[in-house]
């Protein structure tokens, strides 16, 4: 056996019966309609984010228990259905990221009311708005639920009861396509998931002919009754009477998705009597004080003609009205001067910073200009030095040539002296010996 720790959220009957939607005056059949419409929009955007069955499964039972606190005409379910999807994944573990929750449901909602399919821009005014109603919407569902979003599912107690029953395998794929088509239906806020479970398995097996064992009976074995087992069985077939849920315009704060008011805003209020806030009746003469504000008005467009003082002067309702007129007018003038003195403040604030940048930016623009020319010269400066130097290296060279001429010349001209030095003395010896031979012989 598995036992759930916690058990969150179910509510009898009675309190099906006298839900918020009832008492706002809309009926069984438009909040059921809306009810499986919501679970369709999970069900599909699940599959186009590429989300796993669980999450979608978390998100229909959190927009079951949504709508069991709070009313479709207060709520749209499109937006509902989105901020579900939303929190599902986090609470599955499987993130998905506002932007692709918000363009996934901006593009179905286009194909479902054949409207042209347009991109939602992330830069938008639009999408920052439906960004900031996702997040608020968000708020709500986790403040009604008292922030505990523990869902049990009937998934995981199905292949169980299957496996101690040993039913066929086909058995278990029809068990598990029930399960999921249940999640449409307010099963799960009304019974347990023990129960929803052996419900599904009966019907899986009354539908392919499987015997189930009956002395003693099965349900017994997993903590479940037979009525509530009856009741399963009924709520999915009346589910699958049921044609194709389509959407059904009952919210008073837009039926659009794509829409910029708040979800949780109501209708317009009507405006009191005698208040100017409300829109300009048109020629209203069937009560008797809107023909004494057409005869004043007549009066008034009277004495702007004429141009007499005297009888422009307002009497009665005139002065009341006229009274009110300026007071307000005087109010809105003041409001507009101290917008009108922000906005020069803040024009003034942007011309100075836009000043102060203009002047940074030239002193930028002077250094470089400054380094540039000084790069210049001295590139100019290494040039001439390598000039003279190169023309005193030419001329130094020049120098050492005539240099080395000059010695090689004087050189040999004194070994030809020396040589011929030489010789004579060689001469003057040699014949100064053969005299002196000739003598001595």
């Amino acid at each position: 056996m598995i036992y759930t720790a916690i058990d969150t959220f179910y509510v009898t009957d009675e309190q099906l019966q006298n839900s918020p939607s009832r008492n706002d005056g809309i009926d069984e059949t438009t909040e059921t309609t809306l009810r499986i419409y919501g679970c369709d929009l999970i069900q599909e955007s699940g599959i186009l984010l590429k989300l796993p069955q669980a999450v979608m499964a978390t998100g229909q039972v959190l927009l079951h228990r949504f709508y069991c606190k709070k009313s479709f005409a207060r709520f749209n379910v499109k937006r509902v259905a989105a901020s579900c999807v939303w929190l599902a994944s986090k609470l599955e573990e499987s993130p998905r990221k506002a932007r692709q929750v918000l363009i996934v449901f901006h593009r179905m909602e286009c194909r479902r009311e054949n409207l042209p399919v347009e991109h939602l821009d992330p830069f938008s005014k639009k999408y920052a708005e439906l960004k900031m109603d996702l997040n608020k919407t968000e708020r709500h569902l986790l403040k009604e639920m008292g922030f505990i979003c523990h869902v049990e599912h009937p998934h995981k107690f199905i292949s169980n009861y299957l496996a101690a029953l040993e039913t066929p395998r086909e058995l278990t794929q029809e068990a598990w396509n029930l399960a999921n088509d249940s999640l449409r239906t307010t099963l799960c806020v009304r019974f347990k998931s023990e129960v929803v479970a052996c419900g599904v398995v009966y019907a899986a097996a009354r539908r392919f002919q499987v015997p189930l064992p009956e002395n003693p009976p099965w349900w017994k074995a997993f903590d479940a009754d037979i009525s509530g087992i009856d009741e399963v069985c009924k709520v999915l077939a009346h589910l699958y009477s049921l044609p194709k849920a389509q959407y059904i315009p009952v919210c008073r704060g837009g039926d659009s998705f794509t829409t910029n008011k708040s979800w949780d805003s109501p209708s317009q209020p009507v405006p009191k009597e005698g208040s100017l806030s409300g829109p300009p009746a048109k020629n209203d003469t069937s009560t008797p004080k809107g023909a004494i504000i057409k005869a004043a008005l007549d009066k008034l467009k009277d004495s702007k003609k004429s141009g007499d003082d005297s009888e422009s002067m307002p009497t009665g309702v005139e002065a009341r009205e006229e009274s009110v007129s300026k007071s307000k007018s005087e109010h809105r003038a003041e409001s507009s001067g101290e917008r009108n003195k922000v906005r020069e403040s803040e024009r003034d604030r942007d011309r100075d910073r836009d000043r102060e940048r203009e002047r940074e930016r030239e002193k930028e623009r002077l250094k470089v200009r400054d380094r540039d020319r000084d790069r210049g010269r001295d590139s100019d400066r290494e040039r001439e030095r390598d000039d003279t130097e190169r023309d005193r290296d030419k001329s130094k060279d020049r120098g050492h040539r005539s240099k080395d001429k000059g010695k090689d010349s004087g050189g040999h001209s004194e070994k030809l002296k020396h040589h011929s030095s030489r010789d004579r003395d060689y001469h003057s010896t040699s014949y100064s010996r053969e005299k002196d031979r000739h003598r001595y012989h």
